[in-house]
């Protein structure tokens, strides 16, 4: 009998690992589950890790929509999730909507079939459908996540959108410049007769040339290890922490990125809070979906002040990361005893503050790309012209 170790959730939300012995996957689901535990991962003792499709923002809109739609016209949430999994086009998101229909028609919760794929499914959505199922009112939740994740998704697209310009200018720049000094400089090296009748300047970038022609393997190899050395030292607690700090706290962009993360932040608890979840679970759900560091250990703080009895106002305005606006707004809020609705219409206003911010940052970065080509073509230019200005000289 095979064994399977695994890491899951008990009813309260703690983390347990372990090890269950079963005949196979769904035999050590049914056994999980006699326990109370939610499986976030498992993998079979001498197997790989169960494999997991992560749905994209414009997945989850499209099936909360439809699952909204599908309730409050009156369908059973098992024949929902049944017409729903024959929608999918992916066979993979039909393997998953096939699991969770299975699932809940052998009675467990919409909830916990969900948390059964957490690799999935974001935590967000898990507490909002939970929350759902407690107030009797899931399909006003599933509309509500189909415009949170139909704004995250439009968001999303923007940023994209904004920044293939900046990417193609990139690339541009990149081939410009080796084309320039692979191709052009070698041509004009042959108007010196040698190279010490080179400018210092025209000697530096033929030494730039030379080295790209001879050497390109070891630029290459420079490169990887960097990308590669970049990605490992992301993965440092430290080295991430400083990074998150950096983006939120650094010149220029860093207000307008700010700005993004507001409008993700007063969406997210807006739709916790109205749904009655707790506030310090609210605080901690809202906080994660950032997927900033620097973010969430400021956050460690404000919850551990809200659990004490200090304002959540107060809380954040000593963060230092929201704008005092958002931070009075939120204050409003609590005195009027509408913090919900609040923080709805703040969440609309910051979507479309965080749409120019995005046009906004793109703006900054265009002209200093074209600067930065702008000089590289110069030196350039200024390096082979005493080598055109001698040949005209020669021709009279």
């Amino acid at each position: 009998m095979p064994s399977y170790t695994y890491t899951a959730k008990d009813v309260t939300g703690n983390i347990r690992k372990g090890t269950l012995s079963a005949e196979d996957e769904q035999d050590f689901l049914a056994k999980i589950h006699e326990k109370g535990l939610f499986p976030t991962e498992y993998n079979e003792a001498a197997g790989l890790k169960q494999s997991t499709h992560k749905f994209s923002t414009k997945e989850l809109a499209f099936n909360c929509r439809q699952m909204a739609a599908m309730l409050t016209s009156g369908l059973t949430l098992v024949k929902a999730l049944d017409i729903l999994c024959r929608e999918q086009e992916k066979e993979a998101s039909k393997l998953i909507w096939r699991d969770i229909y299975e699932n809940v028609q052998k009675g467990e919760s919409f909830s916990a079939s969900l948390e059964m794929h957490s690799g999935s499914f974001p935590q967000f959505l898990i507490s909002m459908v939970a929350a759902g199922e407690s107030s009797g009112s899931l399909d006003q939740i599933m509309q509500r996540m189909s415009d949170h994740y139909a704004k995250e998704n439009k968001m999303h697209n923007t940023i994209k959108s904004a920044m293939m310009y900046p990417i193609i200018l990139v690339i541009l720049c990149v081939a410009v410049v080796i084309g320039l000094f692979t191709f052009i400089m070698p041509t004009f090296a042959g108007l010196f007769t040698n190279e010490e009748d080179m400018p210092a300047l025209t000697r530096v970038m033929m030494s730039i040339s030379n080295f790209l022609r001879g050497y390109w393997y070891i630029l290459i190899g420079f490169v990887l290890i960097a990308v590669f050395g970049i990605r490992y030292a992301m993965k440092m607690p430290n080295v991430r922490l400083k990074w998150d700090r950096f983006i939120i706290k650094g010149p220029g962009f860093g207000a307008l990125v700010v700005k993004i993360y507001t409008a993700r932040f007063a969406r997210t608890l807006s739709s916790l809070y109205s749904s009655g979840i707790p506030m310090v679970e609210c605080l901690e759900r809202s906080s994660a979906i950032l997927n900033n560091s620097y973010i969430d250990e400021k956050f460690r703080t404000v919850v551990d002040e809200v659990k004490q009895g200090e304002t959540l106002s107060a809380s954040i305005q000593r963060t230092e990361i929201f704008e005092s606006m958002f931070c009075s707004i939120i204050y409003v809020g609590e005195e009027a005893g509408a913090l919900d609705d609040i923080l709805a219409k703040t969440s609309d206003y910051y979507d479309e503050e965080a749409d120019s911010a995005v046009q906004r940052l793109v703006g900054m970065l265009e002209p200093v790309m074209i600067i930065v080509l702008g000089i590289m073509v110069g030196l350039i230019v200024a390096s082979v012209l005493p080598a055109l200005y001698d040949s005209f000289e020669n021709i009279e």
